[in-house]
């Protein structure tokens, strides 16, 4: 499965290693993502996402349904809730 959060829609990013020396190879920036289950008590069930650490602690602010209905608004979240 892609390095992707599900939520955010963020993914692996590319920049270079720089060297002492100023030589320049190329490397990759992972997002920080656990798969995580949240409960959705408005449809009493589990959900289990693929989300970066950052919606963690967005979710335990707003809310899962929050968050989720937010990312589908925006066009990033394709799931059904």
């Amino acid at each position: 499965m892609a390095k992707v959060c599900q939520i955010t829609g963020k993914r692996t990013a590319v920049g270079n290693n720089v060297s002492h020396a100023n030589n320049k190879t190329k490397r990759k920036f992972f997002p920080n993502l656990q798969t995580k289950r949240f409960f959705i008590p408005e449809e009493s069930r589990w959900v289990s996402l693929k989300v970066s650490t950052q919606v963690i602690r967005t979710i335990s602010k707003k809310g899962i349904h929050a968050v989720i209905k937010e990312s589908q608004e925006k066009g990033l979240f394709t799931g059904k809730i």
